[in-house]
């Protein structure tokens, strides 16, 4: 439930068009919803404007599907799956409303058309890199922003991100994805007008230590303006990228409660706003 519903919810009861004990189990189900092996926070879009997400990792299929069949009995849309093995996005396929996305691992669950805003550019440095960089883009597009891909303009061929300065001038947030040596984040930082989430991915050969190369040369890094997530987390800079442009447009992740119903979970990755 988000701000817009709970209103129209006590509206409801005020005008006499829904009883009391259909609001009351409707509010019952606010804190959350126990299902043995999770706890769905149905209340977390009206504390923070978005909901949480599934993580599927650890999680059995059944599980999943539970988690998403509940999420649409009680009306959330656009509820973001990360890190969704095939064997799980053909279940969800075959089972609810879903639009996939292979290649970022990801799906959404009861998904709804809402308005993008503002600018986001999500840039790879490789083309290995792009799974991760799409978790990005469609989280950010999912909770209401507009996307624009950058794709393989890492600094072997610094010439293909040079090309690309009219976009990076305008976007209010950019997310730049790197593994090997991690390098991109920095040089975006040092063209960028705004700020830029680095995400370090695992890909690269042996010294890269599966992204731990990437993500202290991140740390590191001299471009003021540049933040970092964990190694291959996109869904946490696409997440913190809309909040950025959201603020940027003048909205807030508040202004747009009303556009997705939220996400949902069952777990402990409160850092990641991932269950």
């Amino acid at each position: 439930m988000n701000a817009a519903e709970l209103r129209l919810l006590l509206e409801g009861v005020r005008d006499g068009r829904i009883d009391l004990e259909h609001a009351q189990t409707r509010l019952s189900r606010l804190p959350y919803e126990e299902l043995g092996f999770a706890q769905l926070d149905h209340h977390r879009t009206l504390r923070r404007g978005y909901g949480e997400a599934v993580f599927c990792t650890g999680k059995t299929t059944d599980q999943v599907i539970e988690i998403a069949e509940r999420m649409i009995a009680y009306g959330h849309t656009n509820v973001l799956a990360t890190r969704a093995r095939p064997e799980v996005l053909d279940a969800l396929e075959e089972l609810v409303p879903v639009r996939l996305h292979r290649e970022a691992s990801l799906v959404v669950i009861n998904p709804r058309e809402i308005p993008l805003q503002g600018l986001i550019c999500v840039c790879s440095a490789g083309t290995s890199d792009i799974p991760v960089a799409e978790e990005a883009a469609v989280t950010a597009e999912t909770l209401g922003s507009r996307v624009e891909r950058l794709y393989d303009v890492g600094v072997a061929g610094i010439h293909r991100l040079l090309a690309k300065g009219d976009v990076i001038a305008r976007a209010n947030a950019i997310v730049a994805v790197a593994g090997m040596e991690g390098a991109l984040a920095s040089v975006i930082g040092g063209l960028a007008p705004c700020p830029v989430i680095a995400v370090p991915t695992s890909v690269g050969y042996g010294a890269s230590l599966g992204g731990l190369a990437a993500l202290l040369a991140m740390l590191n890094s001299c471009s003021p303006g540049v933040s970092v997530v964990n190694i291959d987390n996109g869904y946490g800079a696409g997440y913190q990228a809309n909040m950025i442009n959201q603020l940027a447009v003048g909205g807030g992740a508040r202004a747009h409660d009303t556009a997705t119903g939220g996400p949902a979970g069952g777990g402990s990755e409160s850092a990641a706003d991932t269950s």
